[in-house]
């Protein structure tokens, strides 16, 4: 599966995408992830991105658009990923299309998160971090139940990203009206544009956006993955249950069997199709002699009719 997800900053991108990334087993890849773990760590990357991503600003498409590529071309990207605020602007989708079209493994879907603007304001702006585990909270929707403390990792630093600061969010949020918003009608004018309503439970919307995937993505799958048995199963044949167990729903081999068996059939019905052709022939060709017969002796009858008569008036003359 390859997805990008859309919507303004603090719609529940991240939370949503961390989720897929969990139940589909395909990474989650966040350009801001990836540019504020390259501020972090001080890389060349970070020295030129920091102070950009400290204003709210968005950095260049080239930059961004290099950072994801670099990650989709990685080993754990081979059976899909989820675009977590990536592309933020058309030229960045255009770029991330042909890029895609190289690897020969373009988009599937967009996924649009609709949310009230006041509400996309309140949640990044509450929006909290853990800076031990990377653990969200929200300080207004989801805190965490002692306050201050990470239900995670015990960690009592919850922060606020720099770019979460009011300033920075005010910044963002223009941005993404002038330059992300028209991504909308982008992907839909490739019909690949789905909505999905961003309010309410976080268990719900991940529903809905499950409905849409195993809809129109997972039925199509024929990835063959690898299990601890060393055993091979196709991905559509495995089922993910509570507690992150597997269950078996068929190996990789039951498609080939079933395809040995289709074929068997198709013989079976062939043969006997051209059995009852050929049964159908004999009966013709032997009503046809039957019909020849019939036709010979009515026609002998006449004759000898007409011989017998004929006598008879010889006779009388």
């Amino acid at each position: 599966m390859r997805i990008v997800l859309l919507g303004a900053p603090g719609c529940g991108k991240g939370t949503q995408a961390k989720l897929m990334a969990g139940k589909y087993r395909v990474p989650q890849i966040s350009s801001g992830e990836l540019l504020r773990q390259a501020v972090s760590e001080k890389t060349e990357l970070g020295k030129r991105v920091e102070s950009i991503m400290a204003s709210g600003e968005l950095v260049s498409d080239d930059i961004a658009t290099d950072a994801v590529t670099e990650r989709l071309r990685s080993n754990e990207s081979k059976r899909g990923f989820v675009l977590d605020g990536f592309p933020r602007t058309i030229p960045q989708a255009q770029q991330l299309d042909t890029r895609l079209g190289w690897m020969n493994r373009p988009l599937q879907l967009a996924l649009y998160f609709s949310l009230d603007p006041a509400v996309v304001v309140k949640r990044t702006l509450g929006r909290l971090e853990c800076a031990k585990c990377g653990a969200s909270y929200n300080r207004y929707f989801s805190p965490p139940a002692k306050r201050g403390i990470c239900e995670h990792c015990g960690s009592k630093e919850l922060v606020q990203r720099l770019d979460d600061r009011q300033h920075a969010v005010r910044a963002r949020l223009d941005a993404y009206e002038r330059d992300t918003a028209p991504l909308i009608t982008y992907f839909r004018a490739q019909h690949k544009l789905r909505t999905v309503e961003g309010e309410g439970d976080i268990q719900d919307i991940f529903g809905r956006i499950c409905e849409i995937v195993d809809t129109e993505i997972r039925p199509l799958e024929t990835k063959v993955i690898a299990i601890e048995t060393g055993r091979e199963y196709r991905s559509d044949a495995l089922t993910l249950i509570s507690g992150g167990k597997v269950e078996r729903r068929g190996f990789a081999g039951d498609s080939q069997k079933a395809a040995g068996k289709n074929v068997a059939k198709k013989k079976v019905v062939r043969k006997k199709a051209a059995g009852k052709e050929v049964a159908k022939k004999k009966v013709v060709r032997k009503k046809a002699a039957q019909k020849k017969v019939a036709k010979k002796k009515v026609v002998k009858k006449k004759i000898v009719v007409r011989k017998s008569a004929s006598k008879k008036r010889t006779r009388k003359g």
